[in-house]
This record gives structure tokens, C-alpha cells and sequence, in this order.
């Protein structure tokens, strides 16, 4: 049965996209007598049976060499575009994470969005979401990953802008979108170059390929930096990161699924493109840049946030930027390890502010607190979120960093000091965000938060438990290293870092010490607040010049074009009244008309015979 299932694990995604397609009748309101719950059961139980399938086919797979499933689709003019798939112990267990994960955001969303209007469209995009995911995950072909990361952005705009009746949704959407295809453009300009270099677009055969290229340097470094672009726009990496925060205008349980395993799809295709982004050593410094750079941050700007979904999404960027950092220093294992222990610790720490969100008033950590003694449950999963996310012993965050931090320490001390900063900045922001939502005494805002019903505490509570034994399910894997060959420097580095950032945080925002926490310095809060006033800059350079642009545009196309059109018209009304008044029925007229109009051509045509002759006669 097993080996049946691993056979047929590439109709995986067909599972939600069937469910997502059931569910759609519900959403205009084609049936309106059963009412829109229906969608909801409908899509559970195909993602239901999508995580059975996947999680019985990852036994099978389990030491056990690649297979590829070939679906051919398109052959012309020299050009073969075939479907890809590699059923493999990483791609089958991406699955089972996704499917798993949306099992449980399916579940939280029969609670978060009990009375909402959009439940039939809601949980049609999210089996749109799991089919793309799941399909991106078995995909061995770059055009394909790049068309299935198309339909994921689109479904981001959708899911984000499922309450278009409120400003702030519509432009989040919109934001959230443009962004992505700024990145997604780039993206496919590389998919196409990298075509007449390498002859395939097959990722299996493109680390082949890359063993032994001999490319021109510039040109490889050109593919190279517009193959990250797209990666860069998913994983909400600077300077297109802003997308992951305007996108947390969307429902809470669709944000499960964003912040750990959408931003994953970017870095899935970067480690598929790992041969071929070595291929140039500015490529792979450029991944280490943009990975420092983002990490280090978002993890300053999280601190410095005030809103509870805000903390999340940039500690989400900060996290994916460490994922570049691997990516540009060649370890691949270490890169998926943070993946999946972001994902899973990601998760968990949305559904523990998701029920904060449902039925607080406010948004803003500095008006909650006191909240441990009315919602235990979200306070434990917040706890187990956030060690299970930092350098904790021994749960999956620390393996993760300890895994990149280890590959560093002989090649590049230097990065392994931006990963124990990311760290301690991460264990600051969690910590603080903690306090102030569940330490201290209740606020006139917090006074009647009560834990959530089951529904929202059910899937939470399962995932805490995945959480806390996601180290035994790598060790049962043998995907942990063991403790007498630990780096004890890296290992104590990260726990030492962990501690004094939660136990430093802690002091300040659950002691005495007067509140607000600001920094001495004011223009460096403000930096940090507004996001290095990054949107600010937006305005004054890109948009203003594509305002410019556009304006310029406009006035090439009132005065220009529909000018001259203008004028063709004008003179055509001109002459059809001129001829109107010059017609006068008789048949003379018309005969003299066309002989005159033939004689003066003729003349004309002729001029270069006789025309010289006639000005010697006149002069």
C-alpha cells in the first residue's frame, strides 16, 4: 500500500486543488440554502486525505534514491517542455509539511472565520495556495516553478484582499502584489537567458551542467542576479520586503500558511539553483549581502514594532535571510533545516496572536498585557513558539542555527557573528513582544480577552506538540548530529546569546523599569520604527519616477498622438464640407474633375522629360 502511494504521490496536488474547486459554488453564492460551511468541510477532507497520502509515500521514500515522473506537454520548434516531477525523501516530506500545515490553518480558520461572509472564497484560495505549494515542491523544472510561483502570487493578492470592502485591505493587496512582480520579472528574464546557456531548464540537469560549464563570467553573473530577484520578492528580502507586512491586512489563518511556508517557496527554488548560482563568485557574495543585510534588519526594526503582527513578519524576513546566507555559502542541508524549524515555529507563534486578534479590541502590544492568567494556552504556544524558533536546546531552531553556524565557523567567522546577532536580536523581540502582551498586569484593552474556543486551540496545541518533538523526528531521521562531535564553541555561543537576550529583555519589560522602552537616542527609534524609513524612500525615487513617467506619458498621448489624430480628423471634416458645397449633380463636372486630377499626375509623373525643356524656353 505504501509503495503504491509513493508511486501516485504526485496527485498530492491535485487533492486541494479538486477541494479548492468543490468549494467554489459557495462563493458567489450559487448555493445558498446549506450556507457557506460546507466549502470549509469540503476542502478539510481532500487536505485530510492529501496529508495521509503524503505522509504514508514519505515512508517509502525514506533512503531511497530519487525517482522522476515525466509528463510530456509541449514539443515544437526544438523546444521540449515536459513536466518534471522528482519524487524524493526531501520533496514528498515538503509536502507533507505543507499539506500538514494547511490541515491545521483549515481547522483555526472553522473558528477564526466562524461568522465571516468569505468562508466559500477564503477556503477556495486556500486549496489554490496547497496545490501550488505542493506541485512547486515536487516541480524539477525552473518554467514551471517560475508559472507555479506566478499563480502563488496571484493567490496572495486574492487572499489578502479577501475583505476588499476596507482601504487599508485593498491597498496591503496591491502592495503585496507589485512588489512580488517586481522580483517575479527579474525572475523570468533569468529563466529565459539561462536557456540558450544550459539547453534545459530541468534542475537535475542544470547541477549536471553546472559541474562542468565554461560560461562567459558576465554573462552567468547577469542570469545569476535575476534568477535571485524572484527568490529576493518571496522571501520579503530588502529591498522587497515591505510586501510581508502590508500582506498582514489578510485573515490571520492565511497567514499561517504565508509566514512559513508561502516565504519559503522563494528560498525552495534558490536551493534548487544552488549549482548553478556557485557558478559566480559575485552571485553567491551578493546572497551573503542581501542575507546579512535583511537578517540583521528586520531583526533591529522587529524590536522596535508596536504592532503584533509586525513583530512576526519581519522576524519571518530576518529568518529567510539567514536562508540566503546558506544558499551563498553552499550549504544546502543547513538551508532546509531552517526552513522547515521557521515553518513550524512560524506557524505556531501566528495561531498564538491569531486568538489575541480575534476578540482583542486593539492590535498594539502597548495597550495589551496580563494575559497569562486569562489565555494560558496561547501564552504556552507563544513560549514554545518562540524557543522553537532561537537558539534553544533542543529544539529545532537550535539545530538549525547550530547546523549554519558550524558550516561557517573555519570559512567565514564573520557571518557566524551575523547568525549569533540575528539570534539575540530575535530572542529580544520574541521576549519583549511576550511581556508586553502576556506579562505585567491587564489593561483597560486586555480586561475581557478570554482564550479562544476549541477550533483555534486544537490546531495550536498539535503543532506545539510537533514543535517540541520535531527534534526527535530529525533524530529518528538521522538528521542531527551527534552531541560528541557538537561544536562546543558554536553550540555555547548560541545558547549564551539566547539567554541574555530573553533574560535581559525580560528584566526590563517585566521589572520596574519605566515604560515605554525607548532607545537614548530618538532619531535612531524613529529609524527603527519606520523601517529605516525604507517606504519613505520608495516614494521620493521609484514611485515618484514612475509618477514622472507617467505623467509624461499621459502628456506624450493628449498632445502627441490624439494631436495628430485630431488633425487627420480636423482637415477629413474640413474637406468633406469643402467638397459638400463643391458638388453639383452634373456629369460634366465630374468627368472634368477626373480628367484634371489625371493630367496633373501625368504631368508630374512626366516632368523630368519635359520639365527642362520649359524652363530653357522661359529662361
Amino acid at each position: 500500500m505504501a509503495q503504491f502511494l509513493l508511486e501516485t504521490v504526485w496527485l498530492v496536488p491535485c487533492y486541494a486543488l479538486i477541494g479548492g474547486l468543490l468549494a467554489v459554488p459557495w462563493s458567489p453564492g450559487l448555493i445558498s440554502k446549506t450556507g457557506p460551511r460546507p466549502a470549509g468541510y469540503v476542502n478539510l477532507i481532500m487536505t485530510f486525505l492529501a496529508f495521509v497520502h503524503a505522509a504514508t509515500a514519505l515512508q517509502a521514500t525514506w533512503n531511497h534514491p530519487p525517482q522522476e515522473v515525466f509528463i510530456p506537454w509541449l514539443s515544437t520548434a526544438g523546444l521540449n517542455l515536459t513536466i518534471t516531477l522528482e519524487i524524493s525523501s526531501v520533496s514528498v516530506g515538503a509536502i507533507a509539511v505543507v499539506t500538514g500545515l494547511n490541515l491545521l490553518a483549515q481547522i483555526y480558520a472553522i473558528g477564526y472565520m466562524e461568522m465571516d461572509w468569505g468562508w466559500g472564497r477564503f477556503y477556495s484560495l486556500l486549496g489554490l495556495f496547497e496545490a501550488g505549494l505542493c506541485a512547486l515542491a515536487l516541480c524539477n523544472n525552473l518554467f514551471f516553478s517560475y508559472v507555479i510561483l506566478e499563480v502563488l502570487t496571484l493567490g496572495t493578492y486574492l487572499l489578502v484582499g479577501l475583505w476588499f470592502s476596507q482601504p487599508l485591505v485593498v491597498t496591503g493587496a496591491r502592495d503585496a502584489f507589485l512588489t512580488k512582480r517586481v522580483g517575479d520579472l527579474f525572475l523570468l528574464m533569468g529563466v529565459l537567458a539561462l536557456w540558450p546557456l544550459a539547453g534545459t531548464w530541468n534542475y537535475t540537469e542544470l547541477a549536471e551542467w553546472a559541474t562542468t560549464a565554461k560560461v562567459d563570467p558576465t554573462a552567468i553573473t547577469l542570469v545569476g542576479l535575476a534568477l535571485i530577484a524572484g527568490p529576493m520578492g518571496k522571501c520579503a528580502q530588502f529591498p522587497l520586503h515591505l510586501w510581508l507586512d502590508e500582506a498582514m491586512e489578510g485573515p490571520v489563518p492565511s497567514t499561517i500558511l504565508r509566514n512559513s511556508v508561502v516565504v519559503a517557496s522563494g528560498a525552495w527554488v534558490l536551493i534548487k539553483l544552488q549549482p548553478v548560482l556557485s557558478l559566480s563568485p559575485i552571485i553567491s557574495s551578493a546572497m551573503v549581502a542581501i542575507g546579512a543585510v535583511t537578517a540583521i534588519g528586520a531583526s533591529l526594526i522587529a524590536i522596535a514594532q508596536i504592532d503584533l503582527k509586525r513583530c512576526q513578519s519581519y522576524s519571518v524576513s530576518a529568518y529567510m535571510g539567514l536562508v540566503f546566507i546558506a544558499v551563498g555559502t553552499q550549504q544546502d542541508e543547513a538551508a532546509l533545516l531552517l526552513v522547515l524549524s521557521n515553518a513550524i515555529a512560524a506557524a505556531l507563534l501566528v495561531m498564538s496572536i491569531g486568538g489575541i486578534i480575534w476578540n482583542s479590541i486593539t492590535q498594539d502590544v502597548t495597550q495589551l498585557g496580563g494575559l497569562w492568567k486569562r489565555r494560558p494556552m496561547s501564552g504556552l504556544a507563544f513560549i514554545v513558539g518562540t524557543l522553537g524558533l532561537i537558539g534553544f536546546p533542543p529544539l529545532g531552531g537550535f539545530w538549525a542555527l547550530m547546523e549554519l553556524a558550524d558550516g561557517l565557523w573555519e570559512t567565514h567567522l564573520w557571518l557566524v557573528g551575523v547568525v549569533i546577532t540575528v539570534n539575540t536580536l530575535t530572542a529580544v523581540s520574541l521576549t519583549r513582544e511576550f511581556a508586553l502582551v502576556f506579562g505585567g498586569k491587564a489593561k483597560q484593552m486586555s480586561e475581557r480577552s478570554p482564550e479562544v474556543h476549541w477550533p483555534m486551540v486544537l490546531p495550536m496545541m498539535i503543532l506545539l506538540g510537533f514543535t517540541l518533538h520535531l527534534p526527535l523526528v530529525l533524530q529518528s531521521l538521522s538528521l542531527l548530529p551527534s552531541w560528541a562531535t557538537l561544536n562546543k564553541d558554536v553550540a555555547l555561543l548560541l545558547i549564551w546569546s539566547t539567554l541574555f537576550g530573553c533574560s535581559v529583555t525580560g528584566v526590563i519589560y517585566l521589572g520596574n523599569v519605566p515604560k515605554p522602552i525607548r532607545l537614548p537616542w530618538k532619531g535612531l527609534q524613529d529609524l527603527l520604527a519606520y523601517d529605516f524609513y525604507t517606504p519613505k524612500l520608495y516614494r521620493i525615487t521609484i514611485i515618484f519616477g514612475v509618477a514622472q513617467l507617467s505623467k509624461l506619458v499621459d502628456m506624450i498621448d493628449r498632445f502627441v498622438v490624439d494631436g495628430i489624430v485630431n488633425m487627420v480628423g480636423l482637415f477629413s471634416l474640413l474637406g468633406g464640407e469643402g467638397l459638400k458645397y463643391s458638388t453639383t449633380g452634373q456629369t460634366q463636372f465630374y468627368a472634368f474633375t477626373v480628367l484634371l486630377g489625371v493630367g496633373i499626375l501625368g504631368g508630374f509623373l512626366t516632368w523630368q522629360y519635359w520639365g527642362n525643356v520649359f524652363l530653357n524656353l522661359i529662361f
